[in-house]
């Protein structure tokens, strides 16, 4: 993920089944909203 993002990443812990993806305060993938969790690589591919 650093080397898509150009920066540092960090995991934070949620619950209740919550994964976001998040750039500053910007959703930019949300397993609420699609059902299901990004498919691999597709998390790297929203920083591009």
């Amino acid at each position: 993920m650093r080397e898509a993002t150009g920066g540092d990443v960090k995991l934070i812990a949620g619950g209740g089944g919550i994964f976001e993806v998040r750039r500053d305060a910007e959703v930019l993938y949300s397993k609420a909203a699609t059902g299901q969790f990004p498919q691999p690589g597709e998390a790297a591919a929203l920083f591009r």
